[in-house]
């Protein structure tokens, strides 16, 4: 640890690392939500490129300046100057729960996208308000929750949903992919500096684009760049501020029923993974409030929506990834300034032409590793076990995510295949539907009920078997939506386990030892 009695610095050269890394990773959301907008949900341009992406842009530039003011705080208040800012920016998951589960069902049903969008600016606005309460209670969970389950959910979130397309892109197109992945691996593991001090994330992009458009100069496929696309794009190109969409946030509360179906699980969401964020920055040596966090969350959230983007704003998976890269308070502070930029010139198509996304994907992958290799390093190595139980649920709802895709790209789905059939072929489709169904709470809750078993604590094991009994039983996990009785099976199964974990505290003979003393919770 660093530490100095000066002023934190707001800029170090480290920041550029960070900065470029950071700052494709945020450009690489903002091209799949505009494709998103104009392809799936068929919004017209002048609101996808006039009103939501400015109104986005601001919400994320507020988050990341928020959460740079909080790292120069921690830097100033303990005298260190190796403090980095938490990621953050808009979620991931929810951006496409919002768009596939909530807009678009809706545009379909009314045949007005713009009705869609309303939907989901409403979808927003209760998330945003869960996020604030939420930021009250999230220090608690934190106190009793395993540092393994906290961070064992997380690097099931990392290795699926963030390494695996990433992985997949770069073998398809291995030219650009691979190559990439070893300029951005030789900086980022291996120490190699690039001439006059060129961030590692730059010469990756620059080299992606250097062959794809020498490729598409050639006539050949590889990089998919195309000259008439990149001007195509330069018609979206023009300057738009955020303006308020208060009649269209309320507009949506008609469709209040449909949207409540995945808000209240969602939001439940965003406290864990918020709280799995922030115990990932302390692990590396950053201890942020984690009731700060969430209610910012919340609060830039809300004023997002309020001003016409129906997307919620959460801290990232990867903090320990940019520090490593020396990111420290300005990389934060600069990628907000750069995307108010990029959104509110409408430049954001003409990037997405000029830039191969294969080229940006071997960044993305860096930082799964690294999260999937802090919970096994940062957690007791007799927990490991744990940590590969909280990966699992996350693995079920990945296969399910794209047997899912893979039918209904041939028209068809799982239940009109056959369940039957389907096992013939070793897919068994009714367990992924019930384990992947939430998968970070039943991710977080088996891995700390297996925390507690190794350490022979069979009364808080038999507490998280007792919580995943009531989460199950409403539907926050292991069932497709909040209700009563959802899956009254498994919510028996989970009280039965806790039954027998109590009972194994009540009678040590049965338990076959003494119960060690515990791994501490996490501090507040």
């Amino acid at each position: 640890m660093t530490t100095t009695t000066a002023r934190p610095a707001l800029w170090t050269p480290g920041d550029w690392n960070a900065l470029f890394g950071f700052g494709t990773n945020i450009l690489v959301n903002l091209l799949v939500l505009t494709g998103l907008l104009r392809f799936v949900l068929n919004l017209p341009p002048e609101i996808v490129f006039g009103r939501i992406l400015p109104a986005a842009g601001l919400m994320m530039a507020l988050s990341t300046w928020y959460y740079a003011y909080l790292a120069y705080r921690l830097a100033t208040r303990t005298g260190r100057s190796d403090v980095c800012a938490l990621p953050s920016g808009i979620s991931v998951p929810h951006m496409f729960v919002v768009v596939l589960v909530i807009m678009l069902p809706i545009a379909q049903r009314t045949g007005d996208p713009i009705k869609g969008w309303e939907a989901g600016l409403t979808w927003v606005f209760i998330q945003s308000f869960i996020l604030m309460a939420g930021g009250f209670v999230a220090p608690y969970i934190r106190r009793i929750t395993p540092r393994a389950a906290l961070l064992g959910t997380l690097a099931g979130v990392s290795i699926t949903f963030i390494s695996m397309r990433p992985a997949l892109e770069m073998f398809m197109t291995p030219a650009i992919g691979l190559a990439c992945f070893a300029i951005v691996l030789a900086s980022w593991f291996g120490g190699l500096r690039y001439p006059r001090g060129t961030p590692a994330g730059l010469v990756a992009i620059a080299f992606g684009m250097a062959v794809g458009w020498l490729a598409a100069l050639f006539g050949i496929g590889t990089g998919g760049r195309s000259v008439d696309a990149l001007f195509s794009g330069l018609a979206n190109i023009g300057f738009s501020v955020p303006v308020p969409a208060f009649d269209h946030v309320f507009g949506g509360f008609e469709y209040l029923g449909i949207i409540l179906v995945t808000a209240i699980p969602f939001g439940i969401y965003d406290l864990v993974e918020a709280m799995d964020n922030v115990e990932s920055a302390e692990v590396a040596g950053d201890e942020f409030p984690t009731t700060r966090v969430l209610t910012a969350d919340g609060v830039v959230s809300l004023v997002g929506c309020m001003m016409g983007n129906p997307f919620i704003n959460a801290v990232y998976i990867g903090h320990p990834g940019w520090k490593a890269m020396g990111g420290r308070i300005g990389y934060s502070a600069a990628t907000g300034l750069a995307v108010l930029v990029v959104t509110w010139l409408g430049v954001v198509s003409l990037l997405l032409d000029l830039i191969p996304v294969v080229a940006i994907s071997p960044i993305l992958l860096y930082i799964g590793m690294l999260i999937g290799a802090q919970a096994f390093q940062e957690t007791p190595k007799s927990h490991a076990p744990a940590v590969v139980l909280g990966l699992v649920p996350h693995l079920a709802a990945w296969a399910k995510t794209l047997i899912d895709g893979a039918l209904g790209a041939a028209g068809t789905n799982a239940h009109a295949v056959g369940m039957d059939k389907l096992a013939t072929l070793g897919v068994l489709y009714p367990g992924l539907e019930v384990l992947g169904e939430g998968a970070i709470l039943s991710g977080l809750i088996l891995a700390a009920i297996a925390v507690f078993v190794i350490e022979k604590d069979w009364i808080n094991a038999a507490a998280f078997a007792g919580a995943g009994a009531v989460l199950t039983f409403f539907g926050f996990m292991h069932g497709p939506a909040v209700g009563f009785a959802v899956t009254p099976g498994v919510a028996l199964a989970y009280a039965m386990m806790a039954g027998f974990l109590f009972a194994c505290a009540r009678w040590p003979v049965l338990a076959g030892g003494v119960m060690r003393k515990a791994e501490p919770a996490a501090a507040e």
